[in-house]
C-alpha cells in the first residue's frame, strides 16, 4: 500500500529533531571537556557541529522553495552519514559513545525513503564506521582514542556493529511499514468521514424544509439553507440567535403533546407568513438530551386557499341568496316607494307627516341600493381581456379621486410612486378601474380627518404588484382575515359588499388581493396581476360565480357605493 504522508512535514520535523540533537551533543560533550581530562579535540568537534548546524540551516531555507521532496531526504541522509562519521571520529572513533547516532539515520532513511533506502543506509554507515576505526588503526589518521584494541577485536565489533545495523535497517523498514499503512487507513478513514459528514450535510441542506438545531440554552447551532430562505436570514445573522424571537408565537416544547404547532413570523417587508413547526429533542445514544431539532415548513399559501375556499362558499352562498330574495323584495318596495309617492302629494298633510314620508322615501332608496348591490354581486358578467396599461387605470382613477376630494375639500393628498413607465397586462380595463375606485374610496372613508393616499406600481417578479396606502387608524388582525368577505364593513352605511366584488374581479384576472394594516399605523391593500403574455389570460365568456363581476364603472365614476 503506498504511502501518501505528506513528506515536506516530515523533512521540516527531521530538521527541527536534528537540531535539538546537535545542541545537546554540543552541550554534553563541552561539559564533558571541562569536567574531565579527555583527550577530545575540542575544536574539531566544534567545528564539526557548527558545520551540522549551517548545513540543517540551509536544508530549512531549500525546503521553502525547492518540492523535490524525495532528492531532499536522499540528501540529508547522505549528508548526516558523513557528519555523523566525522563526529564519531572527533569523539574517539572506537571510543566514542556517539556512534548511536548512526541507527537514528538509518531510522530516519526507513521512514522517509522506500524501504531499501534502509539497508543501503545501514551498509553505508557499517562501510563509514569500519573505514575510520580502520584508519585509525594503521595510524593513517590521528586517532584520538584511549583504547587501542587489536586487530580481532576491532574486525569484531565492526561487525557487530553491521549486525546491529542491519537489525536496525529490518526492523525500522517493518515499523515504517506498518506507519505507512496506517497512515494510508488514517487518510482513508478521513476521507471517508469527511465524505459521509458532507453527505449529511448536503442531505441537511438539501431538503425543503426548515431545519434548525439548538442548544438546551434555546440558541440557534445549525439552520438549513430552507430554513435560511423561509426566513430571508442569513446564516451569520441566525446562528447564535434565541430560536424563540424569530417567531411572534411560542415555540411548542417537547414535553407537550403533540410537539408541533403554528407560528407566525413577520418578514422584513412586513408580511406575515404562518410556519408549521414540529420539534423534537436532539440526543444521542448513551448520553443525554444535547439540544432540540426544529423542522418548519410555510403553510402561508395553503391557509390563503383554505380562507379563498371558504370565502368562495360564501360568496356562493350569498349569490344564490341574493337572487331568491331580490324578485321577492324589489317588487313589494317598488309598491311601497309607488304608494309614498302618493301619499307625499297629499295638500293636507302636516310637518311631521312628510318628515315621516321622506324617512320612508330615503330608506326605501337605500334598501334599493342594497338589492342592486346584490345583484351586481350575483349576476355573472362577460370580461374582455386586451392589452392595457395599468398606468393611465391609475391615473384616471386618481384624477377623479383629487377632484372629488378637492371639491369636498378634504385634506387628503394623493401620492403616486411609479417604478415603470409601462405596466402592460392582459385584463378587462373597466373593471380594474373598479377595483382602483374601491380601494380608493375605502382610503377616504378611512382619513375621515385627513391624511395621505400613496400609490405605488412596481414589478414583483413575474406579476405587477400595485399598493394603496393610507394613513387612516387601521385594522385588527381579526378584520384583515374576513376583510374581503361579504358584509364585512367597518363604515357607516356601507353594505360591506366592495371589497367583495374586487376580489371576484381580481380572481377573474387570475391575480392576487390582500391587506395588511396594524392598528394606529394605517392599511395597505394590494394587488397582484401578471405582467402582459400571450398566455397569461384568455377571454372567456365563462359566467360561473368565480368570474362574477362587479357593478358598472358608470356607477363607480359617478360615486356608487362599491366600498366595504
Amino acid at each position: 500500500m503506498q504511502s501518501i504522508f505528506d513528506e515536506r512535514q516530515w523533512l521540516a520535523w527531521l530538521v527541527k529533531v536534528r537540531i535539538l540533537i546537535l545542541t545537546f551533543l554540543l552541550a554534553i560533550e563541552l561539559a564533558i571537556a571541562r569536567l574531565t581530562p579527555a583527550a577530545l579535540p575540542l575544536r574539531l568537534f566544534v567545528h564539526a557541529i557548527l558545520l551540522w548546524f549551517s548545513i540543517s540551516i540551509f536544508y530549512v531555507l531549500l525546503l521553502s522553495f525547492w518540492r523535490e521532496y524525495r532528492v531532499q531526504a536522499v540528501l540529508q541522509v547522505l549528508t548526516d552519514l558523513a557528519l555523523v562519521s566525522l563526529v564519531v571520529y572527533a569523539t574517539g572513533g572506537v571510543d566514542s559513545s556517539l556512534n548511536f547516532l548512526y541507527p537514528l539515520v538509518i531510522i530516519v532513511a526507513s521512514i522517509l525513503l522506500p524501504r531499501v533506502w534502509a539497508y543501503l543506509t545501514s551498509a553505508l554507515a557499517f562501510i563509514l564506521y569500519g573505514t575510520i576505526l580502520e584508519l585509525t588503526y594503521f595510524a593513517i589518521l590521528p586517532s584520538y582514542s584511549t583504547t587501542h584494541p587489536e586487530l580481532k577485536a576491532l574486525q569484531a565489533i565492526i561487525f557487530v556493529n553491521l549486525f546491529g545495523y542491519l537489525a536496525v535497517a529490518y526492523l525500522a523498514g517493518l515499523l515504517a511499514d506498518k506507519l505507512r499503512q496506517v497512515d494510508v487507513k488514517l487518510k482513508h478513514t478521513s476521507g471517508e468521514l469527511e465524505n459521509l459528514q458532507a453527505l449529511h450535510e448536503n442531505i441537511i441542506h438539501s431538503i425543503t424544509g426548515g431545519l434548525i438545531t439548538t442548544g438546551l440554552d434555546g440558541h440557534i447551532t445549525l439552520v438549513n439553507t430552507a430554513a435560511q430562505r423561509l426566513l430571508e436570514r442569513s446564516e451569520e445573522e441566525l446562528l447564535n440567535q434565541p430560536v424563540q424571537q424569530l417567531f411572534l408565537d411560542p415555540l411548542p416544547q417537547v414535553e407537550s403533546e403533540p410537539a408541533h404547532g403554528e407560528v407566525r413570523w413577520v418578514a422584513p417587508n412586513g408580511y406575515r407568513k404562518t410556519f408549521r413547526v414540529l420539534v423534537s429533542s436532539l440526543a444521542v445514544p448513551g448520553r443525554s438530551i444535547l439540544g432540540f431539532v426544529y423542522t418548519f415548513d410555510d403553510l402561508t399559501e395553503i391557509r390563503r386557499l383554505e380562507r379563498e375556499v371558504r370565502m368562495q362558499d360564501r360568496l356562493a352562498a350569498v349569490g344564490r341568496l341574493a337572487a331568491a330574495i331580490a324578485h321577492e323584495i324589489r317588487n313589494p318596495l317598488t309598491s311601497i316607494a309607488g304608494s309614498v309617492s302618493m301619499l307625499a302629494g297629499i295638500p293636507d298633510l302636516g310637518e311631521e307627516h312628510r318628515r315621516l314620508l321622506q324617512i320612508v322615501t330615503r330608506e326605501s332608496e337605500r334598501l334599493n341600493g342594497i338589492i342592486t348591490d346584490f345583484l351586481a354581486y350575483s349576476r355573472g358578467r362577460q370580461y374582455r381581456f386586451t392589452k392595457v396599461d395599468l398606468l393611465p387605470l391609475l391615473e384616471d382613477t386618481l384624477t377623479l379621486l383629487e377632484h372629488r376630494v378637492g371639491a369636498q375639500n378634504s385634506r387628503i393628498c394623493v401620492v403616486r410612486k411609479y417604478a415603470a413607465r409601462e405596466a402592460w397586462t392582459s385584463a378587462d380595463g373597466d373593471k380594474l378601474k373598479q377595483v382602483f375606485w374601491n380601494f380608493c374610496e375605502n382610503a377616504v372613508r378611512a382619513m375621515k380627518s385627513g391624511g395621505t393616499l400613496t400609490v405605488t406600481l412596481e414589478p414583483s417578479g413575474e406579476d405587477w404588484q400595485i399598493n394603496f396606502a393610507d394613513t387612516g387608524p387601521g385594522m385588527e388582525p381579526q378584520l384583515i382575515e374576513k376583510i374581503f368577505e361579504p358584509f364585512q364593513s367597518q363604515f357607516e352605511g356601507g353594505t360591506g359588499l366592495g371589497l367583495a366584488i374586487v376580489y371576484e374581479i381580481v380572481q377573474a384576472h387570475e391575480g392576487k388581493v390582500f391587506a395588511r394594516s396594524r392598528p394606529g399605523q394605517g392599511s395597505t391593500f394590494v394587488v397582484r396581476l401578471h405582467q402582459f403574455a400571450v398566455t397569461t389570460i384568455t377571454p372567456s365568456t365563462d359566467r360561473s360565480p368565480k368570474y362574477a363581476a362587479a357593478l358598472d364603472s358608470a356607477v363607480v365614476a359617478a360615486g356608487g357605493s362599491l366600498h366595504g
